[in-house]
Parts: structure tokens; C-alpha cells; sequence
């Protein structure tokens, strides 16, 4: 479809179709187009009209066809497809609109939060050819690439995200990730993060069953209430996944995947704020 038809759609429709708010569309048509102005050297004219760019763009992450069956809708090369996908990328990442708080801000004493969630989402990917093991993710039995998402549930806006290879485990992430917390934030997280509570004395995870034992109902009663607390953050992984490219198998080389992923939590992030 094209924007002319698109933009004649409801609100609700709109947001189905793309992923994204009819003013959060708007503002990123703003973007380009500014951006656009600055170039000395404009180049070949593109086919496409910047509202139909970005559209082409967010309907690559919703849906995640191929660039081969998107240029044949758009009734432009599939090459030009990529570049147009890559460009609108760029500009939208470095104009900082869509930029996370970062993970500086947790060590701030002034922060608007008062808990933070932590979790691990997984993103399926084709096998490699080379390095197979280090991708290999035992929890999902298939090659993953991580993602790191720290949230705050005061807010609901995530914080930061760090990334990583499928066979890494979530508590090595973490520590790879270098995030600090503020003495006085409490921090949650899963059974992945064992043992995190040396490192920040507020945090808390599930009680894992003894070998051989059981859990009290006490231990039980604990469990079931922190759940209630990180069930969150699950909500948000969720969010984030509406947008296939994060669900599906992800086909493309990785080294853009943690751009891809930070822009769509950005985008998440100002669409609570709007």
C-alpha cells in the first residue's frame, strides 16, 4: 500500500498496519525530511516520496518479507528496497529522537523510578555457518542472537538494552553489559540472574527448588508475588515483538540487529511519552 491509501485509514488501523502512531509517523516524515534539506549533493531523486520510504521501512519490520516481494509492491529494484530500508535507519538513530535514557541514568540518584525489572529476550536466527556453538541458545534448542531489556516500572520506559550471542547466559550478560545500579534501586530479574545480589544488595530473583527438595509454601507464596511484579517486563518483550524482525528468524547480518532493536524500544519509548 501506499501512504496516499494509508493515511486514510483509522487510527486503529494505522497503528495495526505499520506498528507505529499516526503522529509518531508524522514526526519521523519531519525527520527525514529535514535531514533531506541538509544533503549539498541531493542525488538522483528517489522513486519513492519520503512518507512512502517510511512506511516501506516500518512495514520491513512489521511484517519482515523479503526486500524481493517489497519491491515488487513498491515497483522498485530490490537493491534500492535495502538501501531505502538502511537509509531511513540511519537518519532516524542519529537524529536521537528515538534514543534511550542509557544506562548512565540508573547510577542517578535523582532517577524517576524506584524499580527495576531486568529480562532476556531471544531472537531465533538461520544457522551459521561457522561458529555454530557460540549461537546456540539451550534454553530455546535453536540459534538465538540476546537482548538485554532494562525496564522501569515506574515509568514503563526501557532504560537500556545490551546484546549478545545465544550461548551467553543471562547472568554473564549482565556482567558483560557493565549496568549499575544506584545503591538505594530495588532491581528484579529472573532465575537467569542467580547470584546478582552480590553484586547489588536491593535486588531480588525466584527461589529455585532444591535438588531433591521442594519449596515451601511460603517459598511458593514469594515466588508466585515477585511474578506478579516481572510479568512487566514480559509485556514489554512482547511489545517490542510485534514487530516480526524481532520475532521471526532473523535473516539479516547481525551487526545491524542491535541498531534495529534499540530504535524500536526508542520508538516504544516516545509513544508512551506523546
Amino acid at each position: 500500500m501506499r501512504y496516499s491509501q494509508v493515511r486514510k485509514l483509522s487510527s486503529r488501523k494505522f497503528k495495526r498496519l505499520t506498528g507505529v502512531k499516526r503522529k509518531t509517523f508524522q514526526v519521523m516524515v519531519r525527520i527525514v525530511k529535514a535531514q533531506e534539506k541538509l544533503k549539498k549533493k541531493p542525488g538522483r531523486p528517489n522513486n519513492l516520496t519520503v512518507g512512502n520510504q517510511i512506511l516501506l521501512t516500518l512495514q520491513y519490520w512489521r511484517e519482515y518479507r523479503t526486500y524481493y516481494h517489497i519491491s515488487n509492491d513498491s515497483n522498485i529494484h530490490e537493491s534500492n528496497v535495502c538501501r531505502t530500508v538502511k537509509k531511513i535507519e540511519n537518519i532516524l538513530i542519529k537524529s536521537g529522537k528515538f534514543n534511550l535514557p542509557g544506562k548512565k541514568i540508573l547510577l542517578d540518584s535523582s532517577i524517576n523510578e524506584d524499580l527495576i525489572l531486568m529480562d532476556v529476550m531471544e531472537s531465533p536466527i538461520e544457522r551459521p555457518k561457522k561458529h555454530q556453538k557460540i549461537f546456540y541458545s539451550g534454553k530455546q534448542k535453536e540459534h538465538t542472537l540476546k537482548t538485554q531489556v532494562v525496564f522501569g516500572l515506574k515509568t514503563n520506559k526501557i532504560i537500556c538494552l545490551s546484546h549478545s550471542k545465544g550461548k551467553t547466559h543471562d547472568f554473564k550478560l549482565f556482567k558483560k553489559s557493565d549496568v549499575k545500579f544506584h545503591k538505594l534501586l530495588k532491581v528484579i530479574a529472573d532465575k537467569g540472574y542467580q547470584g546478582i545480589a552480590k553484586i547489588h544488595k536491593l535486588s531480588e530473583t525466584p527461589l529455585k527448588k532444591p535438588r531433591g527438595g521442594k519449596l515451601t509454601k511460603f517459598q511458593k507464596k514469594y515466588n508466585r508475588e515477585l511474578n506478579r511484579l516481572r510479568i512487566a517486563v514480559e509485556h514489554i518483550n512482547r511489545r517490542l515483538k510485534i514487530f516480526k524482525i524481532l520475532s521471526d528468524r532473523y535473516r539479516n547480518r547481525h551487526h545491524r540487529f542491535g541498531l534495529r532493536t534499540n530504535l524500536i524500544a526508542g520508538i516504544y519509548n516516545y509513544e508512551l511519552a506523546a
